[in-house]
């Protein structure tokens, strides 16, 4: 043990790391870890706490693209005031910890963290209330005996407009939650959906051998 070399104090079961609450249910054996109290926080400070919620992060056929940013200096200067990258390095946080179900969104809207518009802000402000409505779910975790990895993946083809090239995402799960996941841009141009697809299952598979 590393207290055998080095002056350490014991405080215990961790209940709360990094703006993540763990719950650790021995009883029924289960774990769970929630970024409630962290999402509450953010609502409150983009003033989105009073807001209703909405069932999804993007609508289907939502898409984004250069053609929709400033292009003048007086749109820009419209933005100028406006929090985007916070909100979206915010969001990046929650996606990151426990809320994959809105990797892909954030990965989108991270693309035009440097020259924003107006439709880039609601689609943020959407994913924040999709958190208002969600920030009670957790990762949970169960003991189990079976610690077998299940993997998916999946890809669009030709997601981004401007330089046609495809958004593939992976997830992985063991005890009953998910362990690792990633949605992003493909490096290479694709010509078919199904080149799309093998491209995300090889980054899929690379992944899984790391793991």
């Amino acid at each position: 043990m590393l207290s055998t070399h080095f002056d350490m104090k014991d405080l215990g079961e961790a209940s709360y790391v990094l703006g993540i609450k763990i719950l650790c249910d021995r009883a029924n054996e289960v774990l769970k870890l929630s970024q409630r109290t962290y999402i509450e926080k953010i609502l409150k400070r983009f003033n989105m706490h009073n807001y209703s919620s909405t069932r999804a992060p993007i609508v289907k056929g939502d898409k984004f693209s250069k053609a929709q940013c400033p292009q003048n200096d007086d749109e820009r200067e419209e933005m100028r005031t406006i929090p985007y990258s916070s909100l979206v390095g915010s969001l990046m946080y929650a996606q990151v910890c426990t809320h994959p179900d809105i990797a892909f969104v954030v990965g989108m809207l991270g693309r035009y963290l440097s020259n924003p518009r107006s439709q880039h802000w609601k689609a943020a402000k959407k994913v924040l209330r999709y958190l208002q409505g969600t920030k009670d779910l957790m990762l949970t975790y169960w003991r189990t005996n079976i610690l077998d990895v299940v993997r998916f993946c999946d890809a669009n083809f030709v997601g981004c407009i401007n330089d046609k090239k495809s958004t593939m995402g992976y997830i992985f799960m063991m005890a009953g939650g998910v362990v690792s996941w990633k949605s992003v841009k493909q490096t290479l141009t694709t010509s078919s959906t199904m080149e799309a697809e093998y491209v995300a299952c090889y980054e899929t598979c690379c992944h899984a051998i790391w793991m």
